[in-house]
């Protein structure tokens, strides 16, 4: 048996995803040791290569493209649907106090590309909604099931990032991927992709028995809701990255280095 350390989000879509592996329904072969922790935790640890495949940021990839490889399966896309920005109430957002959920995260990327003047205010991303609701910040940018839950909390949406990248592009939305390290023999990548890719397959032809697991990751939210934003993300663009999810990726990183927040990486996809 290989030993390997597999980091997912503490979140349902993740959850959803990684059932069949982490539950025995697939991944002959390899011991699975499962850590669970928020992405903005993840994509700092990465840099330190703490785990053998971890889930990271589109945006935090820029920086560790020497460490890790993008799995060809895992990641999350938006279709239309992004993260977006809410506030009590409508409000012009330029020179505002907005709460991001972390530094290294793909939203706060493209809230630096569509918004010049604000004052970010980093914290969890489960904290943001109370952070608007006090008044801690004046907007909250969100992500996780918080992009459609936000409503039930009182709170309006005041920009959407789809809207803003389906006019820039017209292409997919990548968010988060799976990455895995560089230094894993290439022969043991590729059998640990096959074990992805089979653990999102089984999630996706069983869906009521994964969704039972994953709701242990619903925060309070209802299992309807759970269900939607979990579909959302956890789709053919999971299962297998086509080509015009790879080529939004480049154009992410193109953009942020345009606009000289971060150096383009060239893509290694597995």
């Amino acid at each position: 048996m290989v030993k390997l350390s597999v980091a997912h989000t503490a979140d349902a879509d993740d959850a959803f995803m990684f059932y069949g592996m982490m539950n025995g329904k697939v991944a002959k072969g390899f011991e699975i040791n499962n850590v669970i922790e928020d992405i903005e935790t993840l994509n700092r640890k990465a840099f330190s290569t703490v785990y053998d495949v971890t889930a990271i940021s589109a945006h935090a990839y820029a920086l560790l493209r020497e460490k890790y490889r993008i799995l060809s399966a895992g990641a999350s896309v938006g279709d239309g649907y992004a993260p977006v920005i809410v506030a009590k109430k409508e409000t012009a957002l330029e020179g505002k106090k907005i709460a991001t959920p972390g530094r290294l995260t793909t939203a706060n990327l493209l809230l630096r590309l569509a918004i010049d003047d604000f004052q970010p205010v980093e914290m969890r991303f489960d904290k943001i909604i109370e952070a608007v609701q006090t008044g801690t910040a004046d907007a909250g940018l969100l992500i996780h099931e918080g992009q459609i839950s936000y409503s039930r909390h009182g709170l309006v949406k005041v920009f959407d990032f789809w809207d803003w990248w389906e006019v820039k592009t017209g292409l997919p939305l990548p968010l988060g991927l799976n990455v895995i390290k560089r230094d894993i023999p290439e022969g043991l990548q590729r059998e640990f992709l096959d074990v992805m890719r089979a653990s999102i397959r089984y999630a996706l032809e069983n869906v009521e028995e994964a969704l039972e697991y994953a709701m242990r990751y619903s925060r309070g939210e209802d299992k309807e809701l759970i269900r939607k934003f979990t579909l959302m993300y956890v789709n053919d663009y999971t299962y297998e990255m086509p080509e015009p999810v790879r080529k939004a990726l480049g154009m992410l990183y193109e953009m942020g280095e345009e606009k000289g927040l971060l150096k383009s990486p060239p893509l290694d996809i597995l």
